[in-house]
C-alpha cells in the first residue's frame, strides 16, 4: 500500500462521509470538527499510530463522531455508528471502555492532561510508545490544560505530540485563545511547529521531525470545511440543512478510501491490556497515644512502598504536609522516570487529570492535597469515577480544626460533596485499623477511585471494633456494658474520640464509627439496625444534611469556620464534650430527640 497525499485524501474523505452519516442519523452532534479535523486524524491513524504501543487521545471530545468513524474504518469494534447519541448507543462524548478509545473526554482540557499522564507512564515503563492528542481552541482556554502543558514542558515529555485544531472559532464566535499561543507553548518548554491542517505533506513534516521536548503542532484548519457555514460559529454544531449534509456525504464518500482503511484494519493487532499491581498488606505499625490520622497514613504508606513497586505517589507541592512523601520515595524527574514520586507543583486540577492518564496506562496512582482544595480537582475526580479508574486521592487537613489558616482553608461542604459522586469510595478513618483498611481497599480496587480523608490535628488513639466489621464501612467502636441502648452516636475520623467521650457521660449510649458511608449503606438492613439502635445522632465537623439518611439529629457545621488556634475553633464551633452532652440531655429530657 502506497501512502501518499492522494490516498490519504481518499481515506480522509471516507472518514468525513462516515462521520456525517452518523451525525445525520443522530440529528445532532458536531459537524464542524468532523469536517475540519478529518485530515489530521487520518494522518495519525494511517501513517503514525502503531496500536501496539501508541495511543491517541481526542481531548476535543465533542468530535466523537470523527473518532468513532476513524476507529470503525480502521477495524476497531466500536459498535454501530447509527447508535451515536442514542440511548444505550455510542455516547455523545468518547468514553473509556469503547474499543480504541484511550480516555473519557468531553470536559475540555481533561484530555490534554490525560495525554500528559499517559506520556509519563510510557516513560516510566520504558516503552517506545508515543501519545498523540488532538485538542481544540476550547481545550487551550481551560486552566487544566494550561497546568498540564506547563508540567509536560518541565518534564521534557518528547513522546507527546499535541495537535491543535486551530480554526479560530468557538460556539459564541471568535475563539478567545491567547493572543500568541505559540509563544506561550515555547515559554512552557514545547517544540512548536506549524502546518496547514489540510495539507498532508506539511502535517507529516511537522509531526515526524524529532524533538527533545513535547511537540506542539499548530494545525491551521477550516471549521466545517465544505458546508455553507464553514469558518463560522454556526459550523460548530449541527447547523446545516439536511439536503446539504446528504449532498456532502455523496460527494465525499470514497469506495477506494474505505478499501484503503480496510488494509489498515487488517494490519493492526489491537491494543494493550494492563493489569494494576496488587498492593501488599503489611502489619499495622504501633502508634503513639496522640497522633493525627495523616501521620498514621504516612506510617502505613511507608510500609506499603517498601514492599511493592508500581505505585506512583505525588502531591500538589504538599507531600510532606499530607504525609505521602515517605521513606522509600524516589523522585521522577525529566532525566529519570524510574522513580515513584511526582511533585506536580501547585497544579491540583492537572494532578488529578494526569493521574487519570497514568491510570489509563495501568499505573496505580496516588495524589494528595488539602481537602478544601479538592474543589480544584473535582472535574477530574468526577471523570475518575465515571471512567472507573482506581486512582487514590489523599486529602488531609480535613476540618475546621485546621485552625489559624482560617475559613479559606477549612473544608465544610467538601466531604459531603465527595460522597455524592457516584462510584467514588470516600474513607474518613479514625484509627490505624481504619487507615489500613482504607489503604488496602483503595489499592485493591480496579474500577473505582478512592478518597482517603485525614486530620491535621492529633487525636486520641481509639481502639478496634467491639462489634461489627471495619470493612462493612461502619461498626461499633464503643458499647456500654450491661445497659439497654437508648442512643447511638455515629461519627467519623477525628470526631470518633469526641463521640466516645460524650457517650461515656450519657448512660445507655454506644458509638458507631462509619469510616465509609457508601460501604455501610450497602450492608443489609439487619446489620445496619444492629449498629443504629435507639435514637441516633451524628457528629462530624462538616456539612450536616447528608447524615439525616441515618440520624435523627446531627451536630456539624453549616457555616464557614473561624480563624484561630485549631482546638479553640473546634470548641467554638460546637465540638466540645460538655456542650454536646448538655444538648443531648436537654433534648432527651424534653422529648425532642
Amino acid at each position: 500500500m502506497v501512502i501518499d497525499s492522494k490516498n490519504l485524501g481518499e481515506m480522509s474523505n471516507a472518514v468525513r462521509a462516515t462521520a456525517l452519516r452518523a451525525l445525520r442519523h443522530a440529528k445532532s452532534g458536531h459537524i464542524g470538527i468532523a469536517l475540519g479535523a478529518a485530515d489530521i486524524i487520518t494522518m495519525i491513524y494511517a501513517v503514525f499510530l502503531n496500536p501496539e504501543y501508541d495511543r491517541f487521545v481526542l481531548s476535543a471530545g465533542h468530535g466523537s463522531a470523527l473518532l468513532y468513524s476513524v476507529l470503525k474504518l480502521a477495524g476497531y469494534r466500536v459498535g454501530d455508528l447509527d447508535s451515536l447519541r442514542r440511548l444505550n448507543g455510542l455516547p455523545g462524548h468518547p468514553e473509556f471502555g469503547i474499543d480504541g478509545v484511550a480516555a473519557t473526554t468531553g470536559p475540555l482540557g481533561q484530555g490534554v492532561a490525560n495525554a500528559v499522564g499517559m506520556a509519563i507512564a510510557e516513560k516510566h515503563f520504558e516503552t517506545k510508545g508515543k501519545i498523540y492528542c488532538l485538542c481544540s481552541d476550547g481545550d487551550l482556554m481551560e486552566g487544566v490544560a494550561n497546568e498540564a502543558i506547563g508540567f509536560a514542558g518541565r518534564y521534557k515529555l518528547n513522546n507527546l505530540i499535541l495537535l491543535w485544531d486551530n480554526n479560530g472559532v468557538s460556539i459564541d464566535g471568535a475563539a478567545q485563545t491567547d493572543v500568541n499561543v505559540a509563544m506561550r507553548m515555547r515559554a512552557a518548554g514545547w517544540d512548536v511547529r506549524t502546518a496547514n491542517g489540510h495539507n498532508f505533506d506539511e502535517l507529516y513534516d511537522a509531526i515526524s521531525a524529532p524533538a527533545d521536548s513535547p511537540i506542539f503542532v499548530q494545525c491551521n484548519t477550516v471549521l466545517g470545511l465544505g458546508i455553507g457555514a464553514a469558518g463560522t460559529s454556526r459550523a460548530h454544531g449541527f447547523d446545516a440543512p439536511d439536503a446539504e449534509i446528504a449532498a456532502l456525504i455523496e460527494n465525499l464518500d470514497s469506495v477506494h478510501g474505505r478499501e484503503l482503511w480496510g488494509m489498515i484494519a487488517r494490519s493492526h493487532s489491537g491494543g494493550r491490556n494492563h493489569k494494576y499491581v496488587t498492593a501488599p498488606n503489611p502489619l499495622l505499625p504501633d502508634v503513639p497515644h496522640f497522633i493525627s490520622t495523616r501521620e498514621m497514613s504516612g506510617m502505613y504508606l511507608s510500609k506499603i512502598i517498601q514492599r511493592t513497586q508500581g505505585i506512583i505517589c505525588g502531591s500538589a507541592d504538599l507531600g510532606r504536609s499530607t504525609n505521602v512523601l515517605v521513606d522509600g520515595m524516589h523522585d521522577i524527574t525529566a532525566d529519570d522516570f524510574s522513580g515513584n514520586y511526582i511533585n506536580y507543583g501547585v497544579r491540583e486540577h492537572a494532578m488529578a487529570a494526569i493521574m487519570n492518564g497514568m491510570a489509563y496506562s495501568g499505573l496505580r496512582t496516588v495524589g494528595s492535597t488539602f481537602l478544601v482544595f479538592s474543589d480544584y480537582m473535582r472535574g477530574a475526580m468526577r471523570i475518575s469515577a465515571l471512567a472507573g479508574l482506581p486512582v487514590v486521592y489523599v486529602l488531609t487537613h480535613d476540618s475546621i480544626a485546621v485552625g489559624a489558616d482560617g475559613p479559606t482553608h477549612q473544608p465544610i461542604e467538601q466531604l459531603a460533596g465527595l460522597r455524592l459522586i457516584p462510584n467514588m469510595n470516600v474513607f474518613r478513618p479514625c484509627n490505624m485499623t481504619e487507615v489500613a483498611w482504607a489503604w488496602r481497599a483503595a489499592l485493591t480496587e480496579t474500577s473505582r477511585p478512592s478518597c482517603i480523608v485525614l486530620s491535621r490535628q492529633k487525636i486520641l488513639r481509639v481502639g478496634a471494633p467491639v462489634w461489627g466489621y471495619v470493612d462493612a464501612g461502619g461498626y461499633l467502636i464503643y458499647k456500654p456494658k450491661a445497659q439497654r441502648i437508648r442512643l447511638t452516636i455515629i461519627a467519623t475520623g477525628a470526631e470518633v474520640p469526641l463521640a466516645i467521650a460524650v457517650a461515656r457521660c450519657i448512660g445507655g449510649t454506644q458509638v458507631a464509627s462509619i469510616p465509609s458511608v457508601s460501604h455501610f449503606r450497602d450492608m443489609d438492613d439487619e446489620y445496619k439496625q444492629n449498629i443504629l439502635r435507639g435514637r441516633v445522632i451524628a457528629i462530624e465537623a462538616g456539612a450536616t444534611a447528608s447524615w439525616f439518611e441515618f440520624a435523627d439529629d446531627v451536630i456539624g457545621i453549616d457555616d464557614f469556620g473561624l480563624s484561630g488556634p485549631g482546638d479553640m475553633v473546634y470548641r467554638e464551633c460546637g465540638f466540645d464534650v460538655n456542650a454536646i452532652v448538655h444538648a443531648i440531655r436537654t433534648k432527651m429530657k424534653y422529648g425532642r430527640f
